[in-house]
């Protein structure tokens, strides 16, 4: 029987070679694919982390945790420039008058990428691998009491969830900022299951995807209002078209996405068990 240490020594392992692959990948491909997978492997090293301290409190592990942390914050205006670019090549047959912002958004988006490929390039992983190993060693010294470790684990999760939950309690239809609370907590729970998953007896692999497409829901309000805003930001000479429909496209854009949202939800509660003492929802 595979040890929880050995477990998460593997888990470890396994997202560190995939993180490194991407960043390889992503410093030769450049596309709007590399850099979303290599954003996701950074946020999957982000949540091992934070589940292996909740477990275990490192204090070494705060360095790594801002060395991925910081390299996440590069990606931000590359990221929010190619949603609204992959959003206005497929409205552009509606909204033609958009072609002059796209020129521009193509403009922003060759500087953003040369400045991100020579910052790629010059990532230097020597300490973060450093760390890396110091924490393999660590995993591998510690004692492994299974079935505290489990629990262990089971609680940080439970409290992820816990914190996505109450988020969602809060969701206001008329404040997206709300939702966009309750996305950024559940990407941090959605990740830690998905870690942990193979621990859980009768796990049901869909749950991984429906997870996935939970959270896209969440993540359409927010690219919809990274467009609006890039359309309120945008230099005079990239903006010489009618504002309004633009805006009121968007808009209803902006209410379909909040509202798709909010008739799901609760789909939340299918994901996790309200509490500690509870049956998991998958559990007969």
């Amino acid at each position: 029987m595979l040890s929880v240490n050995q477990f998460l020594l593997e888990a470890l392992d396994q997202r560190w070679k995939n993180y490194r692959a991407e960043l390889k990948r992503c410093r030769s491909e450049f596309s709007n694919e590399a850099v979303h997978d290599l954003r996701a492997a950074a946020r999957r090293m982000l949540a091992l982390i934070w589940l292996l301290n909740s477990i275990s409190p490192r204090p070494r592990l705060q360095r790594l945790n801002r060395a991925f942390k910081d390299q996440l914050d590069e990606f931000d205006d590359l990221r929010d420039t190619q949603v609204v670019l992959a959003e206005i090549s497929e409205t552009l047959q509606q909204l033609p008058q958009l072609q002059e912002f796209q020129d521009h958004l193509q403009g922003v988006e060759k500087r953003l990428l040369k400045n991100l490929r020579k910052k790629l390039k010059i990532i230097d992983l020597f300490d973060v691998s450093k760390r890396i190993r110091r924490l393999r060693e660590s995993l591998k010294a510690e004692s492994d009491s299974n079935g505290d470790l489990v629990l262990q684990a089971l609680q940080t999760v439970d409290d992820a969830f816990l914190i996505s939950k109450q988020r969602q309690n809060w969701v206001n239809p008329v404040q997206a900022n709300t939702i966009h609370r309750v996305r950024i907590a559940f990407k941090t729970f959605r990740y830690m299951v998905e870690i942990i998953s193979p621990l859980l007896p009768d796990f049901p692999p869909e749950n991984l995807k429906q997870m996935n497409d939970y959270q896209s829901l969440m993540g359409e309000i927010q690219d919809v209002e990274v467009i609006m805003q890039a359309f309120a930001d945008a230099p005079a000479h990239a903006s010489s078209f009618d504002p309004e429909p633009v805006r009121y496209y968007y808009e209803r854009c902006h209410a379909e996405a909040i509202s798709a949202y909010i008739k799901c939800m609760h789909q939340l509660e299918t994901f996790w068990r309200p509490a500690p003492d509870q049956p998991f929802p998958w559990e007969p």
